[in-house]
């Protein structure tokens, strides 16, 4: 019955509110104290209780009792964080603020004349009652006050942390005063003690974040901008030198998220009968984490010193990308690795039991954050990539990539995960790491097959370009890079099924397939008959299979009617997100200008001493651009490419066969003889007798080893910000913190 008064005195506030056609003043704490004093909401019920009808008609026909609401509850905020909310009443003022500021901020971003209120000088805010001074004149900004007194809160004693052992419960701690380093929230980088865990304050520790959250997001209200000089005002100041709590909240929110968790003990269905209030505020931690470190890449990719190391060091004026390219030590390296790639896994695992485990959904924004960690922090790339352990990372993001190839309203998560595999695959460890076996038995509608992760990740690779939809067209060249920049390094068998089953021809065996490519007809008449014969061959396959099920696949579905999906910016074209560099004797990689590429279309019929890898790459690009052309011209969702006289002859004259014909002419007629001679007609013996064998001397000279790797750039910051707040935006509905606001830097679409 409390809670229902509560409620009623709450929206009768927000009638007076709306009604007044005069300001009310800013000294009137009778009527103000109504919104956050007297009430007791949770942050659904503000959102119920406070339409954004009614924000927008305060906002046009009230301005300044808008503006005096949102000043008198940031006053509230940091009255509280002075005070270190001793009482269990100002305790709940404090979250009643918190909820309403997040509820009323994205209707003040959304308008253009309101988006510089809380960055004006507000008599009587931010540090100005501390002094005796003219108070106009050092007033603090009302957004730099608010980010302030939220960051205090977040170490205040016995709210959002367990208070210290050695101080009385009596003692009001001063949380200006308090070292927030010892009060870090989880262990792990950089803090060896582990915090009791308590649900209360995981909460209100969630419902800061949120509103932090909210703050960062002035960005979806502005177009996307090239200009990487254009810096989110709000998440400047977080995180620079103002904010005194920037590493302790930073090694908080890393260690937050690594150690968590969800399948905990491993209960059947425990997840069904107890809620789990760390997984929210896990969540809301790896948000904050990827949109504070939105930062040029690269550049602060350094040498890497200890995390503790003092501010004043050299760095990114952003202290969290300071922070974070600074980790080295192996202990906190491994910590980060094992707990990303826990969280990436959580989804694949299955038991006897069905739904039996937790499963997370935020695996989006943990692939951009271990994009980050690899982008501006090469130290821990290279641990990444030194051991197996890529490979925990690596199955699930090929698990994410088969699983959302015929989902439209998942084509940001292609995009991500094809971009995470083309920056390790620049390395040349990546492709050594794949030649483990892989025998992991994920739920894949791929073939059972034996081999390494190479393979699988050919297979994934084929799946996608065969049967992924349309959108996913501009991904191919960045598939095909990462197929070219594996290729010195690893070993795979699968290459071949993909080379037979996307011509339009169908070759029966490996030695006939490079026979006919190097045979093939070109006239009208004869691909006219192959392709009559390949939709034959697939129309039959069709039938015979269409009600079998492969055990242990989920095959993949497409978008459900009525899904919101965010639009993404144009993907920036491989040559403007990558740069080619050589390996050297010394096994160094060198950058290749741009000058000195090979154009491989004027040569044709080049040499195999060139670069095999780099002109197998042209060609492709030449291939997808050409198919590419094709589809944009054609309406039909389910048009494909068609064969034609020209296109035949112009990849077939850059086809390098040279190598793998010569091969097959030494080595066919000596294993023929040897399995007429002994009889043969076990396949190991062969290898056996392939693997003792050599071709020195008689096979042309290895051509330089080509790799594209990974470069950052103005189109592609662009990209991963659209991308970065479309994620935050469609997995923050409850409450929906910014439906039906006017979002400029992407459109949401219904499918």
């Amino acid at each position: 019955m409390g809670n229902t008064d509560s409620k009623l005195h709450f929206r009768k506030a927000v009638i007076q509110l709306t009604t007044k056609t005069q300001p009310v003043e800013a000294t009137d704490d009778s009527f103000w104290d109504q919104f956050w004093a007297e009430t007791s909401t949770s942050i659904h019920d503000v959102f119920a209780l406070v339409p954004a009808a009614e924000i927008r008609a305060v906002r046009e026909e009230s301005p300044s009792n808008l503006a005096t609401l949102c000043y008198k509850a940031v006053e509230r905020l940091v009255q509280g964080a002075d005070s270190g909310c001793p009482s269990d009443k100002e305790r709940q003022v404090v979250l009643n603020c918190t909820r309403l500021l997040t509820r009323i901020l994205p209707h003040i971003f959304e308008d253009a004349d309101w988006r510089g209120f809380f960055w004006s000088t507000v008599p009587g805010a931010g540090r100005a009652r501390h002094l005796d001074e003219d108070e106009d004149a050092e007033a603090r900004p009302l957004a730099e006050s608010l980010l302030l007194a939220v960051t205090d809160l977040l170490f205040c004693p016995d709210f959002t942390v367990q208070r210290d052992k050695r101080s009385s419960q009596d003692t009001v701690e001063d949380v200006h005063s308090i070292d927030s380093c010892e009060y870090i929230w989880e262990s792990g980088v950089g803090f060896a003690q582990s915090p009791p865990l308590s649900y209360i304050h995981d909460l209100n520790r969630t419902e800061l974040l949120k509103l932090l959250l909210t703050c960062f997001s002035e960005a979806m209200y502005l177009p996307p901008f090239t200009d990487a000089k254009n810096l989110n005002p709000w998440v400047s100041f977080f995180c620079s030198m103002e904010n005194r709590h920037a590493l302790p909240l930073f090694t908080s929110l890393i260690n937050v998220v690594c150690a968590y968790d969800p399948v905990g003990y491993g209960f059947p269905y425990n997840h069904l009968l107890f809620s789990d209030h760390r997984e929210q505020l896990v969540e809301q931690a790896v948000q904050i984490l990827i949109v504070t470190l939105e930062h040029e890449g690269g550049s602060a990719a350094g040498t890497a010193v200890q995390v503790e190391v003092e501010q004043e060091s050299a760095g990114p004026d952003n202290l969290f990308v300071n922070y974070l390219s600074r980790i080295h030590r192996e202990e906190d390296l491994s910590f980060i690795l094992k707990g990303l790639a826990r969280l990436l896994n959580n989804p694949l695992l299955q038991t006897y039991l069905p739904r039996s485990t937790k499963k997370i959904q935020f695996h989006q924004e943990l692939l951009i954050l271990f994009w980050k960690f690899c982008d501006f922090n090469k130290k821990f790339l290279f641990f990444v990539l030194k051991s197996s352990n890529v490979l925990d990372v690596l199955v699930p993001v090929l698990f994410y990539l088969n699983d959302a190839r015929a989902d439209q309203s998942r084509v940001g998560l292609m995009h991500i995960g094809v971009f995470v595999l083309l920056l390790l695959s620049g390395e040349r460890n990546f492709g050594v790491r794949l030649n483990k076996a892989y025998t992991l038995r994920v739920p894949m509608d791929i073939p059972v097959f034996s081999g390494n992760h190479a393979d699988l990740l050919i297979v994934i690779f084929h799946k996608i370009i065969t049967s992924g939809h349309q959108r996913l067209q501009p991904l191919f060249d960045c598939l095909l890079t990462v197929i070219v920049n594996i290729s010195p390094s690893s070993t795979t068998s699968s290459s071949i099924s993909l080379t037979e089953t996307t011509t339009w021809f169908t070759p029966s065996s490996v030695r006939g397939t490079f026979h006919q490519l190097a045979n093939l007809p070109s006239d009208r008449t004869s691909i006219q008959k192959a392709l009559q014969k390949t939709r034959k061959s697939k129309m039959s396959r069709c039938s015979s299979t269409e009600n079998e099920s492969m055990p242990g696949s989920r095959p993949a579905e497409p978008a459900e009617p009525g899904k919101l999906k965010t639009s993404l910016e144009a993907t920036p074209g491989i040559d403007t997100i990558t740069e080619k560099t050589q390996v050297s004797e010394n096994g160094l990689l060198v950058v290749v200008p741009h000058s000195a590429t090979v154009d491989v279309g004027a040569v044709g019929g080049a040499n195999d001493t060139e670069s095999n890898s780099e002109r197998d790459h042209e060609v492709c690009l030449t291939d997808s651009e050409s198919c590419r052309s094709r589809m944009s011209s054609v309406s039909s969702p389910a048009a494909t490419c068609s064969a034609t006289s020209n296109w035949v002859t112009s990849w077939k004259a850059k086809l390098p066969l040279q190598t793998i014909m010569r091969l097959l002419q030494v080595l066919v007629p000596q294993v023929e003889k040897i399995c007429i001679d002994k009889g043969l007609t076990d396949e190991s013996e062969i290898l056996k007798f392939l693997q003792h064998g050599t071709l020195v001397g008689l096979l042309p000279i290895p051509h330089p080893i080509l790799i594209r790797k990974y470069q950052a750039n103005a189109g592609t910051a662009v990209w991963f910000r659209t991308y970065m707040w479309g994620v935050i935006y469609l997995r923050n509905v409850d409450p929906p913190i910014w439906y039906d606001t006017d979002i400029r830097l992407f459109e949401i679409q219904r499918i």
